[in-house]
């Protein structure tokens, strides 16, 4: 767990949610604001066509690529948006399971949405993020 990002959970709110609800950064921390990581492999060709599970995981390896480059890791992360090309509930769930398990107990704000069409033909995952680092 980072000791400079603080995840917040209400009683007031709804247990059955997988993540808390909001977080804070401390004020000493430089935020760090990935792209959206797409399941590409490094030559730019989409990794896992027709999969959720595989693109997401895909996600997730890069969007640890891209904040190790900016000096960050996953328990940086203060909240992530998960886009899936897809308007059934289960595609949506397949892509969530994979992106939740790779951040553990770590369980940061997130948003959940299904998508009409991402940016690269094939594409069916995109994670987002937004960190927070002490230098």
């Amino acid at each position: 767990m980072s000791d400079h990002i603080r995840l917040i959970r209400s009683t007031l709110l709804s247990d059955v949610a997988q993540y808390a609800y909001a977080s804070t950064a401390c004020a000493e921390a430089r935020l760090v604001f990935p792209a959206g990581a797409c399941p590409l492999d490094a030559g730019g060709r989409i990794v896992g066509a027709g999969d959720y599970a595989v693109q997401a995981a895909r996600c997730v390896e890069n969007l640890q690529l891209a904040l190790d480059a900016a000096g960050a890791r996953l328990e940086d992360v203060a909240y992530t948006r998960v886009l899936v090309a897809s308007t059934r509930r289960h595609d949506l769930v397949t892509a969530w399971d994979v992106v939740r398990a790779a951040f553990a107990d770590h369980d940061v704000p997130s948003t959940l949405m299904g998508v009409t069409v991402l940016g690269y033909d094939d594409q069916l995952v995109e994670v987002e993020a937004v960190a927070a680092v002490i230098d």
